[in-house]
Formats: C-alpha cells, sequence, structure tokens
C-alpha cells in the first residue's frame, strides 16, 4: 500500500522536534494531527445526579491534568468552598504541579508518586499513611473499574465521580477525509471512526491501513472488524513513531 497521507489522531505536538515531523520529511509524507475524540466536562446540573457531595471529601486522587480541571471548575459551578485542609494525591509530579493553576502549592498537603499508576509504591504508601481520609477520585466515563484495584487492596475509603466524558470529536461534512492511513491511541478513537464513517469497510474492503498504540486500542481495532497493519508498542517497535517508520519502511520495499 502506497502511503502518502497520515493521520494522527492526537493533538499536534507543541515542539518542532516531534519524529513525527522526522518521519515525514524522511518518507516524504503528510502528517496531519486531528484527534478523533475529545474531552467534555459534565455540568454541575448533571453531577448534581449522581449525589455526591464534594463539602464531605477530605482528599483528592488525580491520575489527570483534566481531572484537575474538572474538580475545580465543579466546585466553583456547585459554590463549593475547597478548604485548605484538602490534601491532594497526584499519580505524578507533573500533575501536582499543575496544582498551581488554582492553589497557593507550598501551603497544601501534596503528595504524588513517580510511575503515574495507582500501584506505584510511593504514590500507595503516601495514601495509606493518610487511610482515615475520605477520598474522592475525579475521573471520565470510560475509566475502567480494574484501575481501582490497587486502592480497593489498600482499604482505602474512596468514591470514584464521574466528572468528564470521552466523546466523538466529529468531522464537518466539508472536511477532508483522504488519508491512506489512520493512527489510534484509544479505543474511543474508534468509536469515532464508526460514528464518523460508518461505511468506513465499503464491499468489504478497507481502503485505509490503521494503527494502533495500546493493547486495548489494538483490541478494539479487531473487534471492530477492521485490519490491523501496525501495532505498538512491541519490543522491536517501543514507541508508536518508531512502528510507523519501520511500517513506511516496508512500504518501500
Amino acid at each position: 500500500m502506497k502511503i502518502k497521507k497520515i493521520l494522527v489522531s492526537q493533538p499536534k505536538p507543541a515542539s518542532e522536534k516531534s519524529p513525527y515531523f522526522d518521519i515525514a520529511a524522511k518518507h516524504d509524507v503528510e502528517i496531519v494531527f486531528r484527534p478523533m475524540i475529545k474531552v467534555e466536562g459534565l455540568s454541575a446540573k448533571e453531577f448534581r445526579q449522581s449525589k455526591i457531595n464534594l463539602s464531605e471529601f477530605t482528599a483528592v486522587i488525580f491520575t489527570s491534568r483534566t481531572a484537575v480541571d474538572n474538580f475545580f471548575r465543579l466546585c466553583e459551578e456547585s459554590r463549593v468552598n475547597v478548604p485548605d485542609t484538602m490534601r491532594y494525591f497526584c499519580t505524578t509530579e507533573p500533575i501536582a504541579l499543575y496544582l498551581q493553576k488554582y492553589i497557593v502549592y507550598r501551603k497544601r498537603k501534596i503528595s504524588f508518586g513517580a510511575t503515574g499508576k495507582l500501584d506505584d509504591p510511593q504514590f500507595l504508601a503516601a495514601i495509606q499513611k493518610n487511610h482515615k481520609e475520605k477520598f474522592l477520585f475525579p475521573m471520565s466515563d470510560v475509566q475502567v473499574n480494574d484501575n481501582f484495584t490497587p486502592l480497593e487492596k489498600a482499604g482505602i475509603n474512596f468514591t470514584p465521580a464521574v466528572m468528564y466524558r470521552t466523546v466523538s470529536n466529529d468531522f464537518t461534512p466539508d472536511e477532508p477525509f483522504d488519508y491512506d492511513l489512520i493512527l489510534f491511541f484509544s479505543p474511543a478513537g474508534i468509536d469515532s471512526l464508526k460514528k464518523n464513517f460508518p461505511d468506513f469497510v465499503k464491499d468489504g474492503k478497507q481502503k485505509m491501513a490503521i494503527g494502533a498504540f495500546g493493547s486495548a486500542t489494538a483490541k478494539a481495532v479487531k473487534d471492530a472488524g477492521l485490519r490491523l497493519d501496525i501495532e505498538a508498542p512491541t519490543p522491536e517497535t517501543p514507541s508508536m513513531t518508531a512502528a510507523l517508520d519501520k511500517y513506511l519502511e516496508g512500504c518501500k520495499a
């Protein structure tokens, strides 16, 4: 398959040093960055339907900057004053530092992990040390319950709270969809593809190649009955850019 135009379903990299730009020059291909999904915060009215009282919690667990934004937004919209005594537990230091957007960082009780995962020993140790707190876990509508296993095993009293949702970033009628290859990074991206282009496979033929990052995304591609041409990470290609580079090399052979 000859590849000339590639859709990367993520925002455009902030740095011009991204490997994607090197790949575009090396293989003489056009790479377009266009997310297939977007995050949409729940309104205060929608959140109230969960019957969760934000003022009851003494600690918050954050796994992303999006979670931080939507927690403070909903507190403001619900007229809930976040007390200075609130404890914050973040899965990474960058997320913890992002809290400076909303609070005076040096005056708050903030802990963070090193790996970005809930089973990170440093992260769990901080939470277990404060196990008597009542934890709120802001999350999206697509987070898997298995993510909570480390907290449950640790006997932590926490409440999952859906504060934002992942929705399809729909294509407009006049927006071109003339790609030779599409790279996906989440199962939700596959759902968006099916919603926007129900006839993506026509007469049993899939004209565009598909790449997937992560086992869950790869499974979503296969479950949708689509052909998976690129899969990452693998021992040989640990990143999507490495896998893409190898695939394009193979196309030249």
